[in-house]
């Protein structure tokens, strides 16, 4: 299932679990959105149109990050009078994750949003601490062990001393040629 949606002046084709970066829109990492302005629904052969919107049908996402665009640079010149000007420019951008698409008048539920932990991530979770701990007793053990063994004092070279420099001396002015006679 697929829908074409409208938000900044712009239309997307979107389905579920699709990526987008849209115009800047509030909310926060984690948090839902309800898009409203559906304006096609599409499933395998058949199509709905909307005059403008589809009635009832909606598309949930989730923010996954606030940020900028890329840096655009605008140049104008007016060719002969000395006129430039440059100015840069960064669009503020929300990059969102399709959850649902909804029809009917449904609204979104909260499973789509939070989606459950997969087995391998929970076992990358449980590593990661592991890790930690064991680096942490490491450590520990690491930090009993040096008081116990002390490492024999070094003989100190003499240290040699620099010699002094003598301050430059003025040079004389430069003479000048003698004037020549006409």
């Amino acid at each position: 299932m697929f829908a074409v949606i409208r938000t900044g002046g712009k239309q997307y084709r979107v389905s579920p679990n699709d990526v987008i970066e849209i115009e800047k829109i509030a909310g926060n990492p984690g948090d839902m959105v309800e898009l409203s302005e559906v304006l096609l629904l599409g499933d395998g052969g058949a199509a709905t149109t909307g005059s403008p919107t589809v009635s009832g049908a909606m598309v949930a996402a989730e923010v996954v990050e606030q940020k900028r665009g890329d840096k655009i640079i605008v140049f104008k010149k007016k060719r002969r009078k000395g006129y430039r000007r440059t100015k840069g420019h960064r669009q503020e951008l929300t990059a969102l994750r399709i959850t649902e698409i909804l029809t009917g008048g449904k609204k979104p539920s909260k499973a789509a949003a939070k989606p459950a932990p997969t087995k391998a991530k929970a076992a990358e979770k449980a590593e990661a601490k592991a890790d930690v701990k064991t680096e942490a007793k490491a450590d520990e053990a690491a930090a009993k062990k040096a008081p116990a063994k002390k490492a024999p004092a070094k003989k100190a070279a003499p240290a040699k001393k620099a010699p002094v420099k003598k301050a430059a001396a003025k040079k004389a002015p430069a003479k000048k040629a003698p004037a020549k006679k006409s």
